[in-house]
């Protein structure tokens, strides 16, 4: 059965890029990761952070205490669990110096995201950047011209970059994300919020001690040739 050649129980989804300026929007994220911006070379004074918020963090406070791994045993958590609150993770990467900034706030929004900007602009070297590119969605915390007007009253080096709709594989933090929800969040197994925000600190901490910038790979050319094999699909398709 493993040897057939089809094998219908397992598939990968996908989506179609939704928005009809994707490559436009896209292009330049992914010439900042390569270390350019409108085909010249970014300078020293110039840094790459990658945000977003991980919303609706739960702390599962399980009906039994946890039993931790044993030779030729896995470690054994209960099925069934009292809730005990939600926290929102906010965070940046930057994405050329492997350099972490984060926060947990009770809930998403302007007020928690600005928090964090505050966090990382106020500090150095970004507070005397002479450009400091940040790569974020378009949620409702940080989206369009008002996200970009109130950030750069605030802090005039700052450039928002928004992602295409359906794109967060372009985002780097992401990534980072997707570490914490294996390292940290599974099982989901809390007894407090404050066990909760502790973990996800301290494992920020940790994990920047270590981490590198990430290997990627994907460029503005890749990109022009994949939209090109997508419209050659779609005509086909239609």
């Amino acid at each position: 059965m493993t040897q057939d050649a089809i094998r219908p129980w397992r598939y990968r989804t996908w989506i179609f890029p939704r928005d009809p300026q994707f490559l436009q929007k896209a292009s330049p994220i992914l010439d900042l990761y390569q270390g350019l911006w409108n085909g010249t070379p970014l300078t020293l004074r110039d840094f790459v952070l990658s945000t977003d918020e991980k919303t609706s963090i739960q702390v599962r406070q399980r009906k039994h205490r946890t039993l931790p791994p044993a030779p030729g045993r896995s470690s054994y958590v209960e099925h069934e669990y009292q809730r005990g609150g939600a926290l929102v993770y906010i965070a940046a990467w930057d994405v050329h110096r492997a350099k972490l900034f984060g926060r947990c706030e009770a809930q998403n929004g302007i007020a928690p995201f600005d928090r964090l900007v505050a966090q990382v602009m106020g500090q150095e070297p970004y507070r005397s950047a002479h450009r400091v590119f940040w790569v974020m969605d378009n949620c409702s915390a940080h989206r369009g011209a008002k996200c970009v007007g109130r950030l750069q009253k605030q802090w005039p080096s700052l450039i928002p970059i928004h992602t295409p709709v359906h794109a967060s594989w372009l985002n780097q933090i992401e990534i980072y994300f997707s570490i914490v929800q294996r390292k940290v969040l599974t099982p989901n197994d809390f007894g407090s919020l404050a066990e909760l925000e502790q973990r996800l600190l301290a494992f920020q901490q940790r994990y920047e001690k270590i981490a590198t910038p990430f290997r990627w790979t994907f460029t503005r050319q890749d990109l022009v040739e994949l939209m090109a094999k997508l419209k050659t699909k779609e005509a086909a398709a239609a």
